[in-house]
Order: structure tokens, then C-alpha cells, then sequence
């Protein structure tokens, strides 16, 4: 068979085995009054069922199974680390757990992919503590991104969106580098938010919760470090790994910059919720919420694409590099003047029913 042909057919089943599970998720989630309440830091309108991102991983993991030859040990023990990962967060959509102990488990699953050979090879060529550091490095991005997927999935639509259209691009990397297995697993990924998106899409009847989220990027941010910035490949170079990773997850980095920034002028936690991400931001600027999970999306595939180019050689790294750090950066600060933490407006005024919105800036 054909790579075009296994892709398709990988892809097929992902779809389909996501969207029959995710309706099959949904009608358990609601029988068990596992549902997501409206609150103050969340701006649904009713109780949905968050147990989604099972559907997600049983897609991706169906068509993985069929599909790859399981020969590769680097993406047997991502799939199994990332198994690991969604599991901690089904755990902790159903019986809340502390960030310490979900930050734990993240780690253990990174160095579990490192010990593999999986690194970052940045600081390598330094004496003594160079390969050190990467692995610390691989770690510390692993758990990053992960964490930004978690981040993102404050709307409906956006993460499993941003996840549809970043993981295509990755799998041309794999393919590039040879890695297949790698490929299909995130043409399967890929396919597998397509179909959770069938239930999702806003309005959405359903929320893929930690278990999704946290699978999401897991996957995503272990195969940017297997495709671009692992020793051998063709963006070893260290700026070129750099920048071809931030522009991979740069709508994740933005949301998550902008976040912290926020939640510390305010004084807050960085763990405590709130609707202070991008999206939420879109939203107060007067976007509806289906346009707000379209253009995060649009600009993930954007900055993919320009990702794609820097690892292929297409663009020079250094330059687009230091436009993405100025650029990221410009973002997380504009986004600032979006006053999010005020009174808020009620839902008839903001154009939703039953829903909450914090006021526009002044």
C-alpha cells in the first residue's frame, strides 16, 4: 500500500472511530452527570459533558494500532507516555487533582520519551553539561506545551482545531525524516480531532476535558522535538529547531504568555481559571465564537506553514526567529488592553443567551 493510501485509510478510521465514540462519550458523560457547569470563569451557557478527549485518544490509538508497524521504540513509548498523560487527566476530569501531582506526571512521562534518545540538541556541543541541558530543555518544552493545549481549550472548537491543522504539517516532517509510524500517528491525530469537531464545533454538545487537552499536546509537542529538533535531522541546527518550534505552537505560546502575564498584574494564580485567553479576548472584541475557533485555527495553519518552511531550509531561520520572539511578544502585551477582569456585561448585551462576558477595554 501506498503512504498516500495508508494515510487515507488512517485517517478514515480516526475520523470515524471519534465521532461514533464521541457521541457514545457524550451519552455516558450525561448519564453519569459528568457535564461541565457554568460558572464565573467559563462562558458556556449550560451543562456539557467533558469526557471528549476519550474519543480523541481511542480515534488516534485505533488507527495507530492498524496502521503502524510498531517498530519504531521513540514513538511506541510516546504513544505509550501519552496513553500515561491522558489517563492523569481523565483522573483529573473526574475527581479534581492538585497541579502538583498532574505536573509530576507530566514529567515522568517527558523523561520516560528521553531516556528513549529523544532530546532537544541545542546545547550539545557545550563540554560537560551540554546534552545535560537538553534533556532538562525536552523536559521543561514537553511540559510546556502540553500545558498550553490545556490552556487552549477554553472555547469551543479551538484547541481540537488548532490540533486538526498543526499535526498534517508535523506528519510532512516525519515524512521527510522518514519517520512513518510517527506520521500516521499524527495523520491519525489529526483525523481524530476532526471527528471529535463533528460534536464539538460550536455550538458544541460536548468538551474533550483534561483527558483530550492534555493528550493533545503531549503528542504534538514530543513529535515537534522527534521532527525538528532531534540530532540528525535536517533542522538540527539549533536556531532552526528553535524556530521551527515556536512557530509550530505559536498560538499556544501566545495564548499561554498571555495568560500568565495577565493572571500576574492582576495578582492572581497562574493555576486559577478565568476568561483572560485570547479567545476569550476575540470574543470581548465582538467575535463570535465559531469565528474565534476559525481564526485561531487559520493562524496556527499560518504559522505552521512558516514553520514548515524555516525547518526545510525554505526561509532563514535566525531572522524569522527573532520576528517571532518581537512579534509573540508585541502580541502577549496588546492583548493586555482587552479588560478582562472588570464587571461584567450581561450575556443579552454581549449577543449570547444565558452567557457571561467580561466588558470590553475602555
Amino acid at each position: 500500500m501506498t503512504v498516500q493510501g495508508t494515510a487515507i485509510e488512517a485517517g478514515a478510521l480516526a475520523f470515524l472511530t471519534a465521532a461514533v465514540a464521541t457521541g457514545a462519550a457524550r451519552w455516558v458523560a450525561i448519564r453519569r452527570g459528568l457535564v461541565d457547569r457554568p460558572r464565573a470563569d467559563r462562558i458556556h451557557a449550560s451543562a456539557t459533558p467533558y469526557l471528549g478527549g476519550i474519543a480523541i485518544a481511542g480515534g488516534t490509538l485505533a488507527a495507530f494500532a492498524a496502521f503502524a508497524r510498531l517498530g519504531d521504540p521513540q514513538v511506541l513509548v510516546l504513544v505509550l507516555a501519552a496513553v500515561a498523560i491522558s489517563c492523569v487527566g481523565l483522573a483529573d476530569d473526574l475527581r479534581p487533582l492538585s497541579p502538583a501531582i498532574r505536573l509530576i506526571a507530566e514529567c515522568l512521562a517527558a523523561t520516560a520519551l528521553v531516556a528513549t534518545g529523544v532530546h532537544m540538541d541545542v546545547f550539545a556541543r557545550l563540554p560537560v553539561l551540554g546534552q545535560s541541558i537538553d534533556d532538562a530543555g525536552t523536559v521543561a518544552w514537553i511540559v510546556v506545551i502540553t500545558n498550553s493545549f490545556n490552556l487552549l481549550d477554553n472555547t469551543d472548537g479551538a484547541a481540537a482545531a488548532i490540533a486538526l491543522v498543526t499535526s498534517p504539517i508535523l506528519a510532512v516532517l516525519a515524512l521527510a525524516t522518514g519517520q512513518l509510524e510517527l506520521a500516521i500517528l499524527l495523520l491519525a491525530l489529526s483525523a481524530g480531532c476532526a471527528g471529535f469537531l463533528v460534536h464539538n464545533w460550536p455550538p458544541a454538545r460536548i468538551f474533550m476535558g483534561d483527558a483530550g487537552s492534555l493528550f493533545l499536546g503531549f503528542v504534538i509537542s514530543a513529535a515537534i522535538v522527534l521532527t525538528c529538533a532531534t540530532a540528525g535531522t535536517a533542522a538540527a541546527a539549533p536556531v532552526t529547531a528553535v524556530s521551527g518550534g515556536l512557530l509550530l505552537t505559536f498560538v499556544a505560546m501566545v495564548d499561554t504568555g498571555t495568560v500568565l502575564l495577565s493572571r500576574h498584574r492582576a495578582g492572581r494564580r497562574w493555576t486559577e481559571g478565568g476568561r483572560d485567553h485570547i479567545a476569550h479576548r476575540l470574543r470581548a472584541a465582538g467575535l463570535s465564537t465559531w469565528l474565534t475557533a476559525l481564526v485561531l485555527s487559520l493562524a496556527a495553519a499560518l504559522t505552521g506553514a512558516l514553520g514548515l518552511l524555516v525547518i526545510s531550509g525554505g526561509i532563514p531561520a535566525r531572522g524569522v526567529l527573532a520576528a517571532t520572539l518581537a512579534v509573540g511578544g508585541t502580541l502577549v502585551v496588546v492583548a493586555q488592553k482587552v479588560h478582562v477582569y472588570g464587571p461584567a456585561i450581561p450575556a443579552e448585551r454581549a449577543g449570547l443567551s444565558g452567557a457571561i462576558l467580561p466588558n470590553r477595554a475602555g
